[in-house]
């Protein structure tokens, strides 16, 4: 499985970004093999449909889940249109591969 994390830096060491839409990176982490691909996202400084747009930018990469703090309603529509499950209220003080450790040990949701 494709997990997207929004992410203050591009390492699985970075922090988490509570932000969704506008955050500095997503890093694409597959599941399987803990492999990651660190995608600067384009949205992150658009005044406005940074939401939709990095839920474009994760779907065209294949993430089928997407770790964040918050996502508004714009980017929450446009995730469930492009059918990645959003997992929200993950905290910024928590690395990127914490937080994809925690998720895969969660029970399903």
């Amino acid at each position: 499985m494709k997990i997207a994390v929004s992410a203050m830096g591009g390492s699985m060491s970075a922090l988490v970004s509570e932000q969704f839409g506008r955050c500095a990176y997503f890093l694409i982490v597959d599941s399987e093999n803990m492999k990651f691909e660190p995608v600067s996202n384009p949205a992150s400084g658009m005044s406005g449909g940074a939401g939709p747009e990095a839920a474009r930018v994760i779907a065209a990469k294949g993430a089928e889940v997407v770790l964040t703090g918050r996502v508004g309603m714009n980017a929450e529509n446009a995730l469930k249109a492009a059918g990645i499950r959003a997992v929200v209220g993950i905290s910024g003080s928590k690395t990127v591969l914490q937080a994809v450790e925690e998720h895969l040990k969660a029970p399903s949701r």
